[in-house]
């Protein structure tokens, strides 16, 4: 892990204007004020202390049946105060944002505070605190890692309906089975300020666009109508400019040929077997079996079933695993995290031993350790915790084909939907939404209803051959944990794995 990113003092930034002006100037507030509302919490003793300023303008168009279904508009914005005193934390938010709630919400946290436990209290509209004097801030130059601009703003609502049409009529006009067709655009603006009490100030503006595909394709086969479902899509930080004919085409044709493979699928089979995962976004099994049981909260905890295992071998030689926060324009990166901390490239497992895990502001200072850029949360209305950004393992140096000719039985899952594990034992069930049978190194035939079953730290034990065509997603992960999304990223290359349960309906 690399050491924690010390305090830059530069001119103002694009960065700290823009967030100053749309979130502190407009309420009469300055960082002198902030300075106030920091000094009144900690007049108890906390170990750190937080503000939490954010805007955000969300978009959406939905298209089914060439006809605009839904259209819809929102900002949100607020902001949420925190103070941490050894693990407890105390937390107010309020969408007021002013000096009077701020203090307010200071008033609340300090008392939360004092009696030694965790709360959490929405602050409505109340009269002007007091301030007090105010200490000079520092602040945190961020990266650049995506643009600024608004992408909601990046074209008018008869280029986002005509980009939606585009999408439904090449759809179409792939297979005559084809009969349904939904298409979708998700735009928002994101505008954070963050304040601490060891002086530290912080801004991103956080570009976030998506666009999805889902096709419904219905076919006859003796006297029966059979319908499946394909879905494509993808997505990142920047502008709707970046949907063009090629990328369409690539989303389009994922989604249809996923729903005509269903519709040749036949049951999969079930049992113990060797199973090969794709490239891509098969790596949310990695994110869910792996990812999470690295993060900080549930290894100083001790329910994670990698706690304590820092320094030892946790996986087959050859896996490396990452969480990077720092790669250009992907879902998962962040300029800084939601603590004001800058985004790293983290290595969890390197070679099967492992390295490290993923940290926020107070697992770290409990666990001894620096955070890692990885303290997230939903909104002002949440409290921060580590969560993954862009989780992947690093790619080998098999061929893809050789590793698929070298099932004699198996299964080859090249998509996912749902999943879910349990942190203590490591153990998960997905589902796979594309697979193949495979036997003597031959893809016989697309089944369905196929359910991976498996624990995380014995999965990676498993991994016995590694591709060299690491991938990341399109840019379509959403990771729920404790109530709270965030956007994220995961990748992976192929890989074969011995021993895995597989549920399935043959």
């Amino acid at each position: 892990m690399r050491p924690q990113t010390p305090f830059y003092n530069p001119s103002m930034t694009p960065h700290f204007s823009l967030a100053r002006s749309a979130l502190l100037t407009p309420f009469g507030l300055t960082d002198a004020s902030l300075t106030s509302v920091l000094s009144d919490i900690q007049q108890n003793a906390v170990d750190d202390a937080d503000l939490y300023f954010q805007t955000t303008r969300s978009e959406g168009w939905s298209l089914e049946e060439g006809i605009v279904k839904t259209g819809n508009f929102s900002i949100d914005q607020g902001v949420g105060v925190r103070a941490v005193s050894g693990e407890k934390t105390a937390f107010a938010y309020s969408d007021d944002i002013s000096l009077a709630s701020l203090m307010d919400a200071a008033s609340v946290v300090r008392s939360i505070g004092a009696q030694g436990k965790n709360g959490k209290i929405k602050i409505d509209k109340l009269t002007m605190g007091r301030a007090t004097a105010a200490k000079a801030s520092k602040l945190l130059l961020p990266r650049k890692l995506y643009g600024m601009d608004d992408p909601i703003a990046s074209q008018g609502s008869a280029e986002k309906v005509a980009l939606l049409e585009k999408v439904e009529k090449l759809a179409r006009s792939k297979d005559p089975r084809v009969k349904q067709v939904m298409a979708g655009i998700a735009a928002e603006h994101e505008i954070i300020y963050i304040a601490r009490s060891n002086g530290q100030r912080s801004a991103d503006v956080r570009p976030l666009v998506r666009l999805s595909v889902t096709v419904i394709a219905e076919q006859t086969i003796a006297g029966k109508v059979r319908r499946e479902t394909g879905t494509g899509g993808g997505g990142g930080r920047f502008g709707l400019g970046y949907f063009d004919d090629a990328i369409i085409e690539e989303y389009v044709t994922s989604a249809v040929n996923a729903a005509l493979m269903n519709l040749q699928a036949r049951p999969a089979p079930a049992g113990e077997m060797t199973v090969v995962l794709g490239p891509g976004w098969p790596g949310v099994l990695l994110h869910e079996a792996v990812g999470h049981g690295l993060e900080g909260d549930f290894n100083r905890k001790g329910s994670s079933a990698f706690a304590g295992m820092i320094g030892k071998r946790v996986a087959a030689k050859g896996v490396t695993v990452l969480d990077d926060g720092t790669i250009k324009d992907r879902r998962g990166s962040l300029n800084i995290d939601d603590e004001g901390n800058r985004t790293q490239k983290n290595v969890l497992i390197e070679d099967g031993i492992l390295q490290g895990y993923i940290q926020d502001n107070l697992n770290a200072r409990l666990m001894g350790a620096r955070p890692t850029g990885n303290g997230r949360r939903e909104s002002y209305a949440h409290t921060p915790m580590p969560r993954m950004t862009n989780t992947y393992m690093l790619g080998g140096d098999k061929d893809p084909a050789e590793i698929v000719k070298s099932l004699k039985r198996g299964l080859y899952a090249t998509n996912f939907g749902g999943g879910q594990v349990d942190i203590t034992s490591g153990k998960y069930v997905f589902s796979a939404s594309e697979a193949f049978w495979v036997e003597n190194g031959k893809i016989q035939y697309p089944v369905k209803g196929a359910t991976i079953i498996g624990s995380g730290p014995e999965s990676l034990k498993k991994i016995t051959m590694i591709g060299n065509d690491m991938r990341l997603d399109t840019g379509v992960g959403v990771c729920g944990k404790e109530g709270q999304s965030v956007p994220v990223g995961v990748g992976q290359p192929t890989l074969r794995i011995e021993g895995m349960t597989v549920g399935g309906t043959a």
